[in-house]
C-alpha cells in the first residue's frame, strides 16, 4: 500500500497567500490560476490539501477571522482602558485610508458585501467573522463600563453591533477611496456613541 507524496509545501504559507488573493480580488474574480500561481501550488495539491476553491475560501474566511479577533483581543488585553482601545482600533483603521492596506478593506466585510446571503456556504464564516469582532467590543465596552468610561444603562450588545456596523462602513468607505483626513474626522463621532 502506497501513503502517496509527502505534503512538499508549507500549508500554513500556502494559506496565507490564498487569503491575500481572495482579499485583494473578492471570491468570484479570483481564478483558480490567480490561486495556483499565489500559492505555487499544482491543482493536484491545491484540491488533494484544500479541495475545490469553495473550500479554500471558506478555509481563508475562517482564517482571517481567527487571526484578526485574535489580534484585536490580545490589543484589548493590551490597552490601558476599555475605550482607549476601542479609540486606538478606529484611528488605525482612519490611518489606512490612501494606502495599500486601505484599498483592500476587509476581507469578511467585503465577502459580506460580495455574497450577501445568497450563498449558505459562505454564509456561517462570514457571520462568525463579523460576530467575533462585535464580541471584542462588547469585551471592550464591558471593561469600560467597569472602569466608568460607559454608562452602567448602556446596552451593551446594541453599542457592540453599532461599532461593528462602523468599523465594516469606515472600511469600506476607505476601501471606496476616503481620504484620510475624512476617516480621522469620522472617529470622534463613532466614539460619541461609546459614553
Amino acid at each position: 500500500m502506497t501513503l502517496g507524496r509527502p505534503i512538499e509545501f508549507d500549508p500554513e504559507k500556502a494559506l496565507d497567500a490564498a487569503v491575500d488573493v481572495f482579499w485583494c480580488k473578492g471570491y468570484e474574480a479570483t481564478s483558480m490560476s490567480d490561486l495556483l500561481t499565489a500559492m505555487k501550488l499544482s491543482k493536484s495539491s491545491l484540491y488533494q490539501s484544500f479541495g475545490g476553491k469553495r473550500q479554500l475560501f471558506t478555509r481563508c474566511l475562517t482564517r482571517y477571522q481567527e487571526r484578526f479577533t485574535s489580534e484585536l483581543s490580545h490589543g484589548l488585553r493590551e490597552a490601558k482602558s476599555g475605550r482607549r482601545f476601542i479609540e486606538a482600533v478606529f484611528r488605525a483603521v482612519a490611518d489606512t485610508a490612501q494606502q495599500p492596506d486601505g484599498e483592500k478593506g476587509c476581507l469578511v466585510a467585503n465577502s459580506a458585501s460580495e455574497l450577501g446571503q445568497r450563498d449558505t456556504v459562505f454564509a456561517k464564516p462570514v457571520a462568525q467573522g463579523l460576530h467575533g469582532l462585535g464580541d471584542v467590543f462588547r469585551a471592550a465596552l464591558k471593561r469600560a463600563q467597569t472602569e466608568g468610561e460607559v454608562s452602567p444603562h448602556a446596552d451593551l450588545n446594541a453599542l457592540a453591533s453599532y461599532l461593528v456596523s462602523s468599523m465594516t462602513g469606515l472600511r469600506t468607505l476607505i476601501k471606496a477611496g476616503l481620504d484620510k483626513r475624512a476617516a480621522r474626522s469620522m472617529v470622534p463621532l463613532i466614539l460619541k456613541s461609546v459614553e
